[in-house]
């Protein structure tokens, strides 16, 4: 069966802007969805049994690497079963959630998601990411060049020789000014990067879905 992986990564629950726009994506998708939320039930960092027990035949791993490699294999295989993904990853500190940074080295494996000299099972398949941040990081602002979280995940997920997902990203900006009176004179553009985002869900579930 095939369907939306959803991982949703962000500590704020029903407060998220990333999960909010992803919700506007929720409401014009049609077809089954596979949610994990991280922030609820975070997966273990990779430990260094969940290393060696994928260089170890299963016949000789021990207790604990036989624990770390079937979590491995129960996330890879709902990774691979999904036609189509939604990531909701806010910045924190300037890079993603560590929640999501520790799933993502649980999924990467050579040989099963990832390859040099082949392309990845996934490769191709759309997925989206929702990355809400308090302040703006694009040309022209302050804090431009100083994203680590959708270059990171531009290259992980979507580089050929990594998973190879076809992927758009969705970038609500300026989060934090509705409570910042200081920052009252950009609430425009606060309010006009939120209408853009959940418009650009909704119409990436609608193309996608189709």
């Amino acid at each position: 069966m095939s369907y939306l992986l959803h991982i949703d990564s962000s500590s704020l629950g029903k407060a998220s802007v990333s999960r909010q726009v992803a919700q506007s994506f929720l409401d014009g998708w049609r077809g089954d969805v596979v949610h994990r939320d991280l922030a609820a039930s975070p997966v273990p960092h990779l430990s260094a049994a969940g290393i060696t027990a994928r260089a170890t035949a299963p016949a000789q791993h021990t207790p604990e690497e036989t624990e770390a490699a079937a979590l491995q294999d129960a996330l890879i295989e709902e990774f691979l079963g999904a036609s189509a993904y939604l990531f909701t990853v806010p910045m924190y500190n300037l890079t993603m959630p560590s929640v999501f940074k520790a799933w993502l080295d649980q999924i990467m494996v050579f040989g099963r998601t990832m390859d040099f000299e082949a392309p990845s099972p996934a490769a191709g398949r759309p997925a989206v990411v929702i990355s809400a941040r308090g302040g703006g990081y694009g040309p022209g602002a302050p804090k431009h060049g100083l994203d680590y979280v959708v270059p990171t995940l531009e290259a992980m997920l979507g580089r050929e020789d990594m998973l190879g997902l076809d992927l758009t990203t969705v970038i609500p900006e300026l989060t934090m000014v509705p409570d910042a009176p200081a920052l009252a004179a950009l609430l425009p553009k606060h309010e006009a990067s939120m209408a853009d985002a959940h418009r650009r869900a909704r119409e990436l579930a609608a193309t996608i879905a189709a």
